[in-house]
């Protein structure tokens, strides 16, 4: 399984951004997709993870109400729409995959990561 974010750029405070995650390979035995974010100079941050087949959206709370993850299945993408950007949303995000049941926000779980995409909100 192969991993590849896209769409991250300039953003404004306030503003949208939409990210999004091509995945190739085989997933059928995958338990959960994620987006992780890393800022400059801080750790691996979970944002948001969506389980496979149970269809279960999760988010932290520093994005829950302003950022939506989904998928689209027919082009096996996955998606982070981002509204209300704020500065401290700044960083890299990155997507993710874990086979195994578990707690989604255990980063260290996953075993497939993308290289990531950087978003930047400033004025």
């Amino acid at each position: 399984v192969q991993l590849v974010e896209s769409g991250g750029g300039l953003a404004q405070p306030g503003g949208s951004v939409k990210l999004s995650c091509a995945v190739s390979g085989d997933i059928a035995h995958y338990y959960a997709v994620t987006w992780a974010r890393q800022a400059p100079g801080k750790g691996l941050e979970w944002v948001s993870s969506l389980t496979l087949h149970g269809n279960n959206f999760l988010y932290a709370d520093s994005v829950k109400g302003r950022f939506t993850i989904s998928r689209d299945h027919a082009n096996n993408t996955l998606y982070l729409q981002m509204s209300s950007l704020r500065p401290d949303d700044t960083a890299r995000y990155f997507c993710g995959m874990r086979a195994h049941f578990g707690d989604v926000f255990e980063l260290r779980e996953y075993s497939v990561w993308g290289q990531g995409t950087q978003v930047t909100v400033s004025s």
